[in-house]
Formats: C-alpha cells, sequence, structure tokens
C-alpha cells in the first residue's frame, strides 16, 4: 500500500483540512451508508458502544463508531461511491465511507501468514467470478485492541 506510513496533507476537497487524495491507496476502515442510521439507532438503543474493525493481510484495524460518526460530521472523511457485483450480474451503487487507518487504532499485528487460496463463484449463467482468500494464520491483538475490550 503505496501511502502507508506517508503524512496526511492538506486537501483542497476537504476545505484545506488534513486527509489524503481520493485514490490513495492505504488500510481503511470502511461503513456503508445504508448502515450509519441502523447501527447508531442500535448503539443507542441497547448503550452498548461499536466498533468497526477492518483485518487486513497482515494487520487490523479498528475504530469507535462513535469516532467515525464525528469524522464525517467534521467533512474529514466523505463518502464515496462503490459499484458492488452481484454473482447473478447485477450491479449496485452504493455509498461508502473509508476511514483512514490514521484515525483508528491498531487492534492486531500477524504472527503467521495466512495461504492465498484461489476461489471463485458460479453464477446461474455460467459466469466465473475469480477470487482470492486468505486461508490460516493468525493475529496478536495489539495492547491498543486489548485496552478498547477492557474499556467496554
Amino acid at each position: 500500500m503505496p501511502k502507508y506510513n506517508t503524512p496526511m496533507k492538506p486537501q483542497k476537497r476537504l476545505g484545506g483540512k488534513f486527509g489524503f487524495a481520493k485514490t490513495a491507496v492505504l488500510p481503511t476502515v470502511i461503513i456503508k451508508e445504508e448502515d450509519r442510521k441502523p447501527l447508531s439507532t442500535w448503539q443507542n438503543k441497547n448503550k452498548i458502544p461499536i466498533h468497526v474493525w477492518h483485518v487486513f493481510f497482515d494487520r487490523a484495524y479498528g475504530l469507535s463508531f462513535n469516532e467515525a460518526q464525528r469524522l464525517v460530521k467534521k467533512g474529514l472523511i466523505q463518502p464515496t461511491e462503490q459499484v458492488f457485483q452481484a454473482p447473478g450480474g447485477a450491479t449496485t451503487k452504493k455509498l461508502i465511507y473509508k476511514f483512514y487507518y490514521n484515525y483508528a487504532y491498531p487492534l492486531g499485528v500477524a504472527n503467521e501468514r495466512p495461504k492465498l487460496v484461489p476461489a471463485c463463484i458460479e453464477d446461474k449463467n455460467g459466469h466465473i467470478l475469480p477470487y482470492v482468500k486468505f486461508q490460516g494464520g493468525s493475529l496478536n491483538i495489539t495492547q491498543d485492541g486489548i485496552n478498547v475490550l477492557n474499556s467496554l
């Protein structure tokens, strides 16, 4: 990920606030726009703080839902339109928020690499959608991650 460990810079699209270019490739924690209201409702109703975790090949990051909401409200994170393709061939567009790992807490670091295993889905029309999945591996939870869990 080319922009990993590079500093954020003022962005014109963010009104001069610090961030990364829209096309920057770096770890992010993702929340779909359509999930924000149900998550907020559930969190408020149950009085249980939600944290969103995103696991990568060698690292994992966590972000509290409240912090995600604050970042959106402050204009530090803007939505991106993502196109999703279903196995049947249908595509849908959804707004997603990509929260830079810089705003998240380090949740885990791999101590055993997973294997990359080829897989595919064949839809009812015979289209083959190849992909790679992770198999095996293990992750050590960071002290930051343990502190967050203990605080909940």
